[in-house]
């Protein structure tokens, strides 16, 4: 296990790459969606109705949205300030990582755990691109530990914590934090034979804590649907709020109706996890077949030293969400502090030398991967202009290289090395790649316009209802919609368009004395192609702000 002084050094390190992504332009959609949505709360003083743009929302509950408008009033409407709550609730995460790694097993387990947690690649990434689910991935943990610590204690303070905990997460994304929260805690209980927990007059604490958490939630949805039955949301009208979150929102997700269907594919968890669990997948990988070797040879009797909360808790939800014909990448975030336990206990009591130096070989070769990216990233896909980021990232390598050629035990290794691939990787993502990318994030670019050329925000309209959601932001307005017919005969106003909205401008005979354009591409959907300079013009389409005369 590695030294106490180097753990806080590293996880200090990983704080400050947190850190550093907290000033990037946020990322279309979700995020610059979802900063919207929160400041229209604090702009209009309406905190219990959800729009996405002129849109009733009735897809996710209210907290992440209040905990970011609530950062507003404190600290103004800012990127950053958005990305305060998500990065809080993903510590918070770390910390319940570390405490449910020490009680199935011991301290250093836990302290490995949390720093796992904090860099796979996933969790780092919702540090910067804040959805929903930073804030869902840290009451979710929180939930399972100390529901966890109530099981083996009968402590009333934990099921009460574990209550609110739970009822919280439910607030931020409903019924998929109670399923992964269930599932944990239902493979412990079944493990360990505990029924007396679950039977117990201390589990009416627990959901009268749940309830009370998650009563502003629901009295908000009552206030937005169940008052207004006359509305129309996604082709029903008396659409029930509250039963939509107890009810309707899982099996929507799971057939597809409603929320759509974006992919049949039953193993997109399954590839999907070989990235978003990195450096570490394979070690994850590693320690789940040796999981499920162990509890087989035990054939699930009862021992001391072992559990089946992180693998029970994991198996079923791959095997239940998989067959959800809506699926996303970051669906998976609430379960990866169940694989950094996982995960900590494999290395932490990692003894067979010939494992271990075959481990540090495979880590090596991540590592190789890694330092190639960000060779690639710096002097191929954007060119390097920031001496800072290259100072730092130098530092990084040198201290890889030390930590490589410096002769220690394979766990201590291991872990630290693992943890500096992943500072460097994200570390170049934040300080280079985000920023230069963003400058083909049209909205954003645009507002910049907007900002240095003095255009009255009032007077830029859109024409039709596409989403505008970082120009929304950065201009601290969302634009309003027209149409061909109603801006026919106006004079003095401003128009933002697409390449075919400019050209139907110009063959309705629309004027215009000024044009700004800006390149633009959907950021989160990258192909090679657009990383390819050479290449990336060609990927590109543009925005116009025009001044109609």
């Amino acid at each position: 296990m590695i030294s106490n002084s180097r753990y806080w050094v590293l996880i200090i390190l990983v704080v400050l790459v947190y850190i550093t992504g907290m000033f990037v332009t946020l990322f279309e959609n979700d995020s610059a969606q979802f900063a919207v949505m929160a400041m229209r709360m604090v702009q209009e003083n309406d905190f219990l109705n959800l729009f996405k743009g002129t849109e009733e929302y009735l897809d996710k509950p209210h907290l992440h949205y209040w905990l970011a408008a609530f950062s507003y009033l404190l600290f103004g409407i800012e990127d950053w300030a958005y990305r305060i709550p998500g990065i809080l609730a993903l510590l918070l995460g770390a910390y319940s990582t570390y405490g449910l790694g020490n009680l199935l097993y011991d301290k250093r387990v836990g302290k490995v755990a949390a720093l796992i947690f904090m860099t796979a690649q996933t969790i780092v990434l919702s540090a910067i691109d804040v959805r929903t689910d930073a804030v869902l991935t840290g009451f979710v943990i929180l939930a399972i530990w100390q529901l966890a610590l109530y099981a083996n204690t009968g402590s009333i303070k934990s099921i009460l914590l574990g209550g609110i905990a739970a009822g919280l997460a439910f607030s931020t994304k409903g019924q998929l934090a109670i399923l992964i929260i269930g599932l944990a805690l239902l493979s412990h209980l079944i493990y360990t034979r505990n029924w007396k927990a679950l039977i117990n007059w201390k589990v009416l604490l627990g959901l009268l804590t749940f309830a009370i958490a998650i009563t502003p939630m629901l009295y908000a949805y009552y206030h937005q649907f169940d008052l207004h039955p006359e509305k129309v949301i996604r082709g029903k009208a008396e659409r029930s709020g509250i039963f939509f979150i107890f009810w309707e929102q899982s099996f929507e997700r799971l057939s597809g109706e409603g929320m759509g269907s974006n992919s049949s594919d039953y193993f997109f968890f399954f590839h999907t996890f070989l990235w978003v669990f990195l450096p570490w997948t394979v070690l994850g990988i590693m320690a789940y077949a040796r999981k499920i070797n162990s509890l087989f040879k035990l054939k699930f009797k009862w021992v001391q030293g072992q559990e089946m909360l992180t693998i029970g808790g994991i198996t079923f939800f791959f095997l239940i969400a998989s067959f959800s014909q809506f699926k996303l990448p970051h669906y998976l975030n609430s379960i990866i502090p169940l694989f950094a336990v996982l995960t900590a206990t494999y290395i932490v009591n990692l003894k067979n030398e010939k494992t271990g130096r075959i481990l540090l070989g495979v880590q090596y070769f991540v590592l190789s991967i890694i330092f190639i990216a960000a060779v690639l990233i710096c002097f191929l896909v954007f060119e390097f202009d920031n001496l800072f980021a290259l100072g730092l990232l130098l530092v990084f390598l040198l201290t890889i290289i030390y930590f490589c050629l410096k002769s220690e035990q394979y766990d201590k290794k291991i872990i630290t090395l693992t943890v500096f691939g992943s500072l460097l990787l994200n570390a170049t993502l934040n300080l280079h790649f985000y920023p230069n990318l963003l400058t083909y994030q049209a909205g954003s670019s645009m507002a910049k316009v907007v900002k240095e050329r003095e255009v009255p925000v009032d007077n830029i309209y859109k024409l039709g209802d596409f989403h505008t959601w970082s120009f929304d932001f950065y201009n601290r307005k969302p634009l309003k919609i027209t149409s061909y017919n109603a801006i026919r005969g106006k004079k003095d106003f401003w128009v933002y368009a697409n390449d075919d909205q400019l050209r139907e401008l110009k063959e309705l005979d629309f004027d215009w004395d000024i044009q700004y354009t800006r390149a633009h591409y959907r950021i989160t959907r990258l192909s090679l192609k657009f990383l390819n300079p050479s290449k990336r013009k060609k990927s590109l389409d543009k925005m116009h702000l025009v001044h109609i005369y």
